[in-house]
């Protein structure tokens, strides 16, 4: 994605580019009378190539011809500041980022304005520049650090989450395993209490039977008893 603005020109043929510090035919060439015109095309030439440092040129090949983008050394004015912001704005609302939370759209076009902003305060104050670009930097390598951060516990939920479905799956086995467990307990409590009630039945059936047989016994033996007493009164009578 390009950057909102840089004020640079269109892109030149590899083989034909020139730096904007380069004399042309119609410029005038200095002479080394002039000690304070090239210690400015020095300082020019130096800023620069901290610019490309800061921003490398980009390169790109369209048919067979390869072409390479310079950012541009034009200083930036009040009118450059306010096409910026207005550019942003724009972009913001075609790109349709977010206005909170995280927004990759928005993080992109606002370290592109930073960008313009660093190229523009490094062609007025180089070291300015430069500290710019320490913040930049900085900023970046919070931010992968907060990236490698999130992305490790997101892994680490994702772990943990797999973790306890595994789980919630064993523990759901053991329950049903309990629950198995417990039924077939519960059918031999109620088989066990079904054997206790047949035998107590029995038990108090055969016991009936056996009081009924003793019960006729006593009886048998109590007619048996009178009869000999009567037989025994008799023969006492003919006596």
């Amino acid at each position: 994605m390009p950057y909102l603005y840089r004020g640079s020109s269109a892109p030149q043929p590899a083989q034909q580019k020139a730096t904007s510090h380069q004399p042309t035919a119609s410029s005038p060439v200095p002479t080394p009378s002039k000690p304070k015109t090239l210690t400015v095309e020095l300082n020019k030439e130096k800023t620069e190539d901290i610019l490309h440092a800061i921003l490398p040129p980009r390169v790109c090949t369209e048919g067979n011809k390869l072409w390479v983008q310079l950012v541009s050394s034009t200083p930036g004015t009040r009118i450059d500041v306010i096409k910026l912001q207005e550019q942003l704005d724009l972009k913001l609302q075609q790109m349709q980022a977010r206005e909170t939370g995280i927004c990759p759209i928005r993080r992109e076009l606002y370290s592109q304005c930073f960008d313009e902003l660093i190229r523009q305060e490094t062609i007025s104050c180089t070291e300015r520049g430069l500290l710019l670009l320490r913040v930049r930097n900085e900023i970046r390598m919070c931010m992968a650090a907060y990236q490698t951060l999130y992305e490790s516990s997101v892994a680490f939920g994702i772990r943990k989450v797999l973790q306890s479905e595994l789980g919630k799956a064993e523990t759901e086995r053991k329950r049903q395993a309990l629950e198995k467990d417990k039924r077939d307990l519960e059918q031999q409590v109620k088989d066990t209490w079904a054997k206790c009630e047949a035998i107590k039945i029995r038990e108090m059936e055969q016991r009936e039977a056996e009081d009924r047989k003793h019960a006729e016994e006593i009886e048998f033996l109590k007619r048996t008893n009178q009869q000999l007493k009567f037989q025994l009164a008799g023969i006492t009578q003919k006596k």
